[in-house]
């Protein structure tokens, strides 16, 4: 069955908290899931899919990036969104082929998507169903005394 004929749906929502880690603590990747369905998953352990968050050395970025490290997903999502918390958006950007197998990354077009303060997601009636990428980069919030 060709990769166009399947009836794979999925909905992606990432929402990350900025918190201050110590300096061995900055990045972290792990694996979580992403499955056909359209439905809403919760994280868990083994997945296909990568997260990479990390902290600047002097706190003011954050930085996510979430990937299908094998290049283009075969999940069509039907929507997709990034929030960030504690962190205002300095620049996302969204990939419908992440560079793997001698291909390079390939972005979404600018009417796909769109960039807020806090949150990336889809244009609707816009997307075209591929995401195989989300990476954005996020100046903390600090307090001053």
């Amino acid at each position: 069955m060709a990769l166009n004929n399947l009836a794979c749906f999925a909905l992606l929502v990432v929402t990350l908290t900025v918190t201050l880690a110590s300096a061995n603590e900055r990045t972290k990747t792990v694996e979580f899931n992403v499955k056909p369905g359209g439905a809403v998953h919760t994280f868990s352990e083994k997945m296909q899919w990568l997260m990479s968050v990390g902290l600047s050395d002097d706190d003011s970025l954050f930085s996510c990036s979430v990937w299908r490290p094998q290049g283009k997903s075969y999940l069509f999502f039907t929507q997709f969104k990034a929030e960030l918390k504690g962190a205002k958006i300095e620049y996302a950007s969204a990939y419908s082929q992440t560079a793997a197998g001698g291909q390079r990354d390939v972005t979404l077009k600018e009417d796909e998507f769109t960039v807020g303060d806090s949150t990336v997601t889809h244009k609707d009636g816009k997307f075209r169903a591929e995401l195989s990428k989300l990476t954005i980069i996020g100046r903390t919030r600090h307090d001053e005394l």
